[in-house]
């Protein structure tokens, strides 16, 4: 059975801005985190070691944003995958307020990149057939 991946995350006071609610940027940087805990937890695939070789850069992404989350709320971040190509992973996302209200959603394309020797040049890399079963039970 396939599942979504899931995290909590509480609202502070370096999310918001004067208004009081999350500043947008903000949302993308707890996406950004979403996804290194993704592959972090789930995937056994930690940015710390990744990074040593490979990359995972975002090269398309669609948002939407359906509600304003405020100072103190709990946000859960969903994601899951909606194809998985040779090197790249189309991901969806929903981040919910605790009423289980959508603040905001939409899609992420990752690629999966090689460095070259001098850490000056990327390309895609095909994930390898380990990488691909393992976010396959993230497909819905």
């Amino acid at each position: 059975m396939n599942q979504i991946f899931t995290k909590q995350e509480k609202i502070k006071f370096k999310h918001i801005d004067y208004a009081g609610i999350v500043f947008y940027p903000r949302f993308l940087e707890m996406l950004n985190d979403l996804v290194e805990d993704w592959f972090e937890e789930a995937l056994e695939r930690p940015f710390s070691k990744m990074h040593e070789t490979n990359g995972i850069p975002t090269v398309d992404l669609k948002v939407q944003f359906k509600k304003a989350a405020r100072l103190g709320e709990i946000l859960t971040k969903k994601l899951w995958v909606k194809n998985l190509g040779g090197a790249s992973i189309l991901c969806g996302f929903k981040f919910e307020d605790e009423e289980g209200k959508t603040c905001l959603e939409g899609e992420v394309t990752l690629v999966n990149v090689a460095f070259n020797e001098n850490r000056n040049d990327i390309k895609a890399e095909p994930f390898s057939e380990e990488m691909k079963n393992k976010i396959k039970q993230y497909e819905l």
